[in-house]
């Protein structure tokens, strides 16, 4: 069902949910363009899988609307299931059965004729680099393989939205890496992506846009680009030996990069936002602290992240 001719493929507008006392959604606004990756960041109960339970029928907001590849989420809950797969935050395969009976299972439950889920599962297994480990049980996969299997089953009725909650949480490096390559591949071949996760490097790796959740709010939506722009350019950091010299290397560090560096709390550190030639900027910087006496650990030029973007907007890291 990828390719469906919608130029947008999730909608909400003003979605909002609470439990009891606690607002989990106030007010959410989201537009998911039609074969992109979109990485909603946020931290533990910002509001992140709430939001995803509403878009994949599983959960009715309060108030607000949504649309899910042109179908309401509430008024057309049924066909909107139809067109989307979803992976949560764990594994959702059963561990006594091989990784081709798993699949061959839920393309059963999908309905799928029993031929057809047969040959779906062939081909996924080869698709996700688990032809080999095909007629293993999965209590013998690894954690990596396990997530691969799970997004496999969710592809079992060619999504055109695939919902993934927070799809590398506790994977090693390599595991995460094959994940990731796996959600490439889907993008590549028209499948639209809802990534949440707290990894901001994975959200820089894969996401076409993103937004930033906090407390139940939409607070920041972009591209990496422009939301790594917002928090300003360049900067020159130094690490100075001796926290009694750190006023004189700011004093020494403004007139080398005409700039108004600033010490960071709690730390050694010293940071400047600057504009100009990288390596200029640090031989500068060098020759100042070295006339002022003052001995670093590190010097260097660093440039925004999204870490430094999540922390200028929520206040705190991830």
């Amino acid at each position: 069902m990828t390719g469906t001719p919608y130029a947008t493929m999730i909608e909400a507008r003003d979605i909002r949910k609470r439990y009891s006392t606690t607002t989990a959604l106030d007010g959410v606004d989201l537009d998911v363009p039609t074969g992109t990756v979109y990485g909603l960041l946020g931290p533990n109960g910002a509001g992140k899988t709430t939001l995803v339970r509403i878009l994949a029928t599983l959960l009715r907001p309060d108030s607000g609307a949504a649309r899910v590849a042109g179908r309401d989420v509430v008024r057309e809950a049924n066909a909107v299931r139809y067109r989307i797969g979803l992976t949560g935050q764990f594994a959702a395969v059963d561990e006594k059965l091989t990784g081709r009976e798993n699949l061959r299972l839920f393309g059963r439950l999908y309905h799928l004729p029993r031929r057809q889920a047969k040959e779906k599962a062939d081909a996924l297994l080869e698709r996700f680099g688990l032809a080999e480990a095909g007629d293993r049980v999965v209590s013998m996969y690894s954690g990596g393989m396990r997530r691969r299997l799970d997004i496999a089953a969710s592809l079992l009725v060619d999504p055109a939205v695939l919902f993934l909650d927070e799809p590398t949480t506790g994977l090693d490096p390599r595991s995460r890496s094959q994940v990731w390559d796996a959600i490439r591949g889907l993008v590549r071949e028209g499948t639209t992506v809802l990534l949440t996760t707290q990894y901001l490097d994975e959200a820089d790796q894969l996401a076409d846009r993103i937004g930033v959740i906090d407390r139940g709010r939409l607070i920041a939506s972009g591209t990496p680009g422009e939301l790594k722009g917002s928090v300003g350019g360049t900067r020159v950091e130094i690490v100075v030996e001796d926290p009694s010299r750190l006023g004189a290397a700011v004093d020494a560090l403004r007139h080398a990069v005409d700039a108004d560096p600033h010490v960071v709390p709690g730390a050694r550190r010293i940071s400047a936002a600057v504009d100009g030639a990288g390596g200029d900027l640090i031989a500068a910087a060098v020759r100042a602290l070295d006339a002022a006496g003052i001995v670093t650990e590190d010097i260097a030029l660093r440039r925004p992240t999204l870490d430094d973007v999540f922390l200028r907007l929520t206040g705190h890291t991830t």
